[in-house]
């Protein structure tokens, strides 16, 4: 395993958790490009040991926190995620067929896959907060009003590393009062 992918996506997820304010039993949705953290361009050279490492990165700090993955498929699945079966049940998610591979669903999510104790494929879901590792557009995943997070890590590997929480909908208006808890 390559400990500096390790290392550096632990440390994006763990700052991204902070900023977010994630709590145990929040969602994380995470796209990761293995081609792009390798230097290479997204959807053409997906590597196995890399998507390891990131993805074992970003698991260890997120089972530390009691927050769930879900883990983007790439486009040939539609973007499909995978999740362990708990959060599907919880969060009644209706199950799709598929098993991520390497060139259909993309190396991470595949290590994902391996990883989790019960995986399944779901079509949509959404996450309290996203990580997006090669610009893999996790944005239909987040609920409604995402806010990006700057993080001082702004790459994993040769990745661009974009970062986003959400938060609930302000509505009522000019004399509403915000509950500044909720931002």
């Amino acid at each position: 395993m390559n400990q500096q992918l390790y290392e550096t996506a632990k440390a994006a997820c763990a700052a991204l958790c902070d900023k977010a304010g994630l709590q145990q039993g929040d969602i994380l949705v995470v796209g990761c490009s293995s081609s792009e953290v390798a230097g290479g361009v997204i959807g053409t050279n997906s590597d196995e040991h890399v998507a390891a490492a990131v993805f074992s990165g970003i698991y260890d700090e997120l089972n530390s926190r009691g927050v769930y993955l879900a883990a983007q498929c790439c486009e040939h699945l539609n973007r499909a995620l995978i999740v362990e079966r708990a959060v599907a049940k919880r969060e009644r998610l209706p199950l799709v067929n598929a098993v991520p591979q390497k060139k259909a669903g993309g190396s991470f999510a595949t290590a994902a896959y391996h990883a989790f104790t019960d995986p399944v494929a779901v079509e949509h879901i959404r996450a309290d907060a996203g990580m997006d590792i090669g610009d893999t557009l996790i944005g239909m995943h987040l609920k409604e009003v995402a806010v990006p997070l700057r993080l001082e890590i702004g790459q994993i590997g040769a990745a661009h590393l974009v970062c986003a929480r959400t938060r609930p909908k302000y509505i009522g208006g000019e004399r509403a009062v915000y509950d500044d808890r909720l931002r």
